[in-house]
């Protein structure tokens, strides 16, 4: 089976507080920026502090500009309310220069793709949730709640950097309640 987006804003809401909640805001950055960014994990762990925090200004930057190790494109994500407020809570203990973002304190090294995996299902399973879920499932759920909200998938398509929009639609998850909803929602003659 593979990971499906969490559909469901409050299992969403829920996610990004658990390790808030818990003191660990490295592990609720990792989540928040996840969820917001539609960042590819890879590319998250590749992330310094000088990537998203202005030193000499003292604040959280207003965008990330990146390559992305897969795709090799240069992108532009602008950082919303959500993840800027988790990066200015983050930065006033952690910000160095030069350093990861999502840090392995012993190491001082980023975390592994293994260990994102560990604290994302961590997470889902202490909070009851029934689907699978690791890195990917941040980034789907990115691109579903985009979908529901709106957005084009050509425009997904694009934000993903994805080859073809058949690949974004295996990303958004669409389920038959999603094609009854516009089925039920359309009226034109009656």
């Amino acid at each position: 089976m593979t990971t499906q987006p969490i559909r469901n804003k409050q299992q969403v809401r829920e996610l990004a507080a658990y390790y808030l909640k818990r003191g660990d805001i490295r592990n609720h950055v990792l989540i928040v920026l996840g969820v917001h960014t539609a960042l590819r994990i890879s590319d998250l762990l590749a992330l310094r502090w000088d990537d998203v925090y202005d030193f000499e200004r003292n604040h959280v930057r207003s965008s990330i500009d990146l390559v992305e190790k897969k795709t090799r494109k240069a992108k532009t994500i602008a950082l919303n309310k959500a993840a800027v407020a988790a990066l200015a809570l983050f930065a006033a203990s952690a910000a160095i220069p030069g350093r990861f973002l999502i840090e392995n304190q012993r190491t001082k090294k980023a975390i592994s793709r293994i260990q994102a995996y560990r604290i994302i299902r961590a997470a889902a399973e202490a909070l009851g949730f029934q689907q699978k879920a690791g890195c990917h499932v941040l980034r789907k759920t990115f691109g579903y709640h985009a979908w529901k909200s709106g957005v084009s998938p050509v425009v997904i398509t694009e934000i993903f950097n994805h080859s073809s929009l058949a690949v974004t639609r295996r990303y958004l998850g669409v389920t038959q309640d999603d094609k009854n909803a516009v089925y039920l929602g359309l009226e034109f003659a009656g």
